[in-house]
């Protein structure tokens, strides 16, 4: 039977329209949008789309808002048309789109990322491949000389030194963030992208003390944490976002490993573990389907007593409750399904029978 029937509008308090208490923000439901690439920036500079992109999802009553992956240096970024924050005129244009979040009664939240070995590549509707050096490839880095896929190219090792500068790079970008307005910043660490890439041993094959064992392999990524715990108010949410599994029946990241870095995260004051999956292997078997990533959120929340949010393949009312109701994750987080309604969060309630007020502008609707 299926679970989400179980629950009617008319018998539940709902959860998903419940408050969510993070530091001294508070969300007003447990729904956020997820980071979503739009590939649309000129030199990491946010623009006219970014505004009406994340600020007609403000509207449409999300109780949290994060932007996309957004590279914490120029060579960081996934492709040309990414977002980026590690200059003042990328900051300035970020303000106007916080403030109009904010005003619409939603919180702000960006996600800072570097790509790694799966930088330089073409726009996604382009096919999202690695660029030549005629369309303006740059250097790719990793923990290791291990490209992404065959016909990748093969990243330079980092050097010790260009860890410790990528550390840095973070600390910079939270601060610049703080300035644009931002409530919430989430680490990118998940979907292959260079955090994720030194945790997996699929693509960390190291000898020094970033790679090897489970405690050298999650070094970097807790640096980054703590750093940027230090460097970002106190009184503000600190998130992350990971990968809990390559998708591998033998060796890779997996959930039990992830749990273990879900504990030292939680030491280092992260506020809540954002668990999606994949991404490192080229061509996992991932049983894709309704929310076939929440057992992930679940397991993390209870082994690590941490706060999770659920992502993937969460597309109706009745299920985001159940996953709340039931214990499973904290947050909701929803993507594919906002681009098809940007208005999810407020036709949800209606669903679950809870009153919520749309916008003045839109009053008609209900007139």
């Amino acid at each position: 039977m299926n679970q989400t029937r179980l629950f009617s509008p008319l018998k539940l308090r709902s959860i998903v329209f419940s408050p969510l208490k993070l530091r001294s923000i508070e969300l007003k439901n447990r729904i956020a949008i997820a980071p979503m690439c739009m590939y649309s920036a000129t030199d990491g500079v946010p623009n006219n789309w970014h505004l009406v992109h994340l600020g007609s999802r403000a509207v449409g009553g999300a109780g949290l808002v994060v932007v996309e992956a957004t590279g914490v240096r120029a060579d960081g970024r996934i492709s040309p048309g990414c977002l980026g924050l590690w200059n003042e005129e990328q900051l300035r244009n970020f303000q106007p789109i916080t403030e109009f979040i904010k005003r619409n009664g939603t919180v702000a939240g960006i996600q800072l990322a570097h790509a790694g070995r799966k930088s330089s590549t073409d726009l996604a509707w382009k096919g999202g491949k690695p660029l030549g050096m005629d369309q303006g490839a740059w250097e790719t880095v990793g923990p290791s000389p291990l490209p992404f896929a065959e016909g990748w190219p093969t990243p330079r090792e980092l050097t010790i030194p260009e860890i410790k500068q990528l550390v840095t790079d973070y600390v910079h970008s939270t601060r610049l963030a703080e300035k644009a307005g931002f409530q919430v910043i989430e680490l990118h660490m998940a979907h292959g992208y260079l955090m994720h890439e030194f945790l997996s041993p699929i693509s960390n094959q190291r000898t020094d003390q970033y790679g090897g064992s489970l405690e050298n392999r999650m070094r970097f990524p807790l640096e980054v944490a703590a750093e940027v715990r230090k460097a970002w108010p106190a009184e503000l949410p600190l998130f992350v976002r990971i990968s809990a599994t390559d998708w591998l029946d033998n060796g890779g990241w997996d959930l039990e490993q992830s749990i273990s870095f879900a504990k030292e995260l939680k030491k280092r004051g992260v506020d809540l573990v954002d668990c999606s999956s994949g991404g490192n292997v080229p061509k996992a078997k991932i049983p894709v389907g309704p929310g076939y990533q929440v057992p992930f959120a679940e397991g993390v929340r209870k082994e690590a007593e941490i706060l999770t949010g659920a992502v993937g393949k969460i597309t109706e009312a009745l299920q985001a409750e159940e996953i709340l109701q039931s214990g499973k994750a904290d947050l909701i987080l929803i993507a594919r399904s906002s681009l098809h309604d940007p208005y999810w969060p407020l036709h949800a309630a209606e669903k679950l029978g809870v009153d919520v007020t749309w916008p003045l502008q839109y009053g008609r609707v209900h007139t």
